[in-house]
């Protein structure tokens, strides 16, 4: 937490691939542990948005990003999480540091694994998932 801050800043990755699909880790941690959600997390000491993604998402997914455009803010809890939109431009998807599995989900997929809560509904108040779902 910064001094003057209630919140711990923390970052999240929307990451769409060309067939429709986004990519979910599992929580291996808590808060949430066993649960699926966007990739991301704490911010260190004087890091910025965008460097703080960059290594969240290589540290839990193996991939490469670059980071585009905010989607959204929420609070949990004592966490204060901006997601923004990603392009991946390198890396191999493999599940790391703090996330138990990592994987490309369709729609179908996506409405039978156990998320961490408002994560659809979020995503879909920010038109943050993928072209075609419902």
């Amino acid at each position: 937490m910064t001094e003057g801050s209630r919140h711990v800043p923390c970052v999240g990755g929307i990451l769409h691939r060309g067939d429709g699909r986004l990519l979910l880790i599992e929580r291996g941690t808590n808060p949430g542990r066993g649960l699926w959600s966007l990739p991301g997390g704490r911010l260190e000491p004087g890091e910025t948005d965008a460097t703080g993604l960059v290594r969240e998402m290589a540290e839990e997914t193996g991939l490469v990003v670059e980071v585009g455009a905010l989607a959204g803010t929420v609070v949990i809890g004592p966490y204060r999480i901006a997601d923004y939109f990603c392009t991946a431009v390198g890396g191999t998807l493999a599940a790391g540091d703090d996330a138990a599995a990592a994987r490309w989900v369709d729609a179908a997929g996506f409405a039978t694994l156990p998320l961490v809560e408002n994560l659809e509904s979020t995503l879909r108040g920010w038109d943050a998932l993928p072209r075609g779902w419902r």
